[in-house]
């Protein structure tokens, strides 16, 4: 399988160490300039494809590749070091929406042969300045955390494994295309994150090939909260196992009112970080109106306070923010880390948890929510009266506990499935999941079930490994 040479990665790492990348801008905003027709992005092959396409961006990559490269070359010209694949939504979840699963890997792949090509392109005119080609994996339209259904709290659309089986099929063939990096991007839900990091964990196993990774956070609003509700350093801890390349954040908001939330994660993330906002915040018709000298202002200074290793733009921004965001952070150096923090134990809920060896480290974890410990909450999971089983819960953290302990195993009971019923209404309770979860298991299959319906850092307990 044709790939991107393991020099390739030795270039990013080497160009970073040196200076500040820069990653391209928004594909989107540039698209939506030309005004395209349905017609023109059905092109020849799909004209009689039964649904609508229009706004499906990714199969623009396959109807006008022209297009495409020729943004790629705009963005390279305005000195992104990093460009992105046009394959946000290049996955058979999304892509479900229109009908189009059987292209998804046609889709990656030939997004990221274009930006291959106009990445080889450029590196072969400026050989002292190398482009490479981000595999993009975006985050799905449905989310693995919180429930479609307001009558349903432990409903999902979609699960751990379809997340995984989705991703794994767009990063291998984002890699036969020509990808030299993947960037797991607008991350809302850190479950599904977490889904896409296990997909491209096993694929560097299987391919016998360290891929450099990107994790790319969105946050919803100035609490510093994903969708999902998780907090930065929270999400960061739920993440940090995959030896990422870097983390960041990107869309969400405008590079200003991003500036305290990166300022957080740069404190403690243990890897380079990056980030790429929007051009401001929307206007009244959702368009974006802060200037490229507005945002190169904002992302230098930024950069100015050592803060980032990458920067770029998202929704909203152009060739001329990409060219003028270079110049600005051209004097600055990149950002640097401790490569080997503290060993503590870093886990999290909503909320992250920090354990030192020092310091008082007692930590208290409410034991009462295990069939096998407590005979009123093994009474209530019998009786499937739910809403009482997280009253004793909730009654736990507000009385202190740090941790929750929550073990199903009982020979009467389906346990696998109801730990997955039950960390999925936990997750849907902020005052439960702000605080990490003890997956209290002695069956493998059990373990398994709740690690996939938790998007924090949890703890797994009573593995007898017989």
């Amino acid at each position: 399988m044709p790939a991107a040479p393991l020099a390739h990665a030795d270039a990013l790492r080497s160009a970073m160490a040196q200076r500040i990348l820069i990653i391209d801008g928004a594909m989107g905003t540039l698209l939506q300039h030309h005004q395209l027709t349905e017609q023109d992005v059905r092109g020849q092959c799909f004209a009689e494809h039964p649904r609508e396409l229009r706004g499906n961006h990714d199969l623009l990559s396959l109807t006008q590749p022209d297009l495409i490269s020729d943004i790629h070359r705009a963005y390279c010209r305005a000195g992104a070091d990093i460009i992105c694949t046009n394959s946000f939504n290049a996955n058979v979840i999304s892509q479900s929406d229109y009908g189009l699963q059987e292209q998804v890997c046609e889709m990656n792949t030939q997004s990221a042969q274009l930006a291959r090509a106009v990445a080889d392109e450029f590196s072969q005119r400026e050989p002292q300045r190398q482009r490479f080609v981000a595999g993009v994996l975006g985050p799905t339209n449905r989310t693995a955390s919180l429930s479609p259904d307001v009558e349903d709290a432990a409903a999902r659309n979609v699960d751990f494994d379809s997340l995984c089986a989705a991703y794994s099929q767009a990063a291998a063939a984002l890699a036969e295309g020509g990808a030299d990096l993947f960037l797991v991007e607008t991350v809302f839900d850190t479950l599904n994150a977490k889904a896409a990091l296990f997909a491209l964990l096993e694929y560097r196993e299987a391919s016998g090939r360290n891929w450099p990774i990107i994790v790319s956070m969105a946050i919803t609003d100035n609490s510093g909260r994903t969708l999902s509700g998780q907090t930065i350093e929270a999400c960061w801890h739920s993440l940090r196992h995959a030896e990422l390349l870097a983390v960041g954040l990107n869309c969400s908001l405008g590079g200003q009112q991003l500036k305290p939330h990166i300022e957080s994660l740069s404190r403690c993330a243990d890897t380079a970080v990056s980030i790429h906002p929007n051009a401001g915040l929307p206007n009244a018709f959702g368009g974006y109106d802060e200037s490229p000298e507005q945002s190169a202002t904002i992302l230098g200074e930024i950069a100015a306070a050592g803060h980032v290793n990458m920067v770029g733009g998202c929704c909203g921004t152009t060739p001329e923010h990409i060219a003028a965001i270079a110049v600005a952070v051209t004097e600055h150096p990149p950002r640097r880390w401790r490569n080997h923090p503290p060993p503590y134990c870093r886990l999290s809920g909503l909320e992250p948890m920090l354990i030192k060896p020092s310091g008082g480290s007692f930590v208290n974890i409410g034991e009462r929510g295990n069939v096998t410990g407590s005979a009123h909450f093994a009474e209530l999971i019998r009786a499937e009266d739910y809403s009482g089983a997280l009253t004793v819960v909730r009654e736990q953290v507000e009385a202190g506990a740090q941790i929750i302990d929550i073990n199903m195993d009982d020979g009467m009971l389906d346990s696998a499935a109801i730990m997955t019923h039950f960390l999925r209404l936990i997750a849907t309770e902020p005052a439960i999941c702000r605080v990490p979860v003890m997956i209290d298991s002695s069956r493998w299959e059990v373990i398994e079930c709740g690690l996939a319906c938790v998007q924090g850092k949890s703890i797994v307990n009573s593995i007898s490994l017989k």
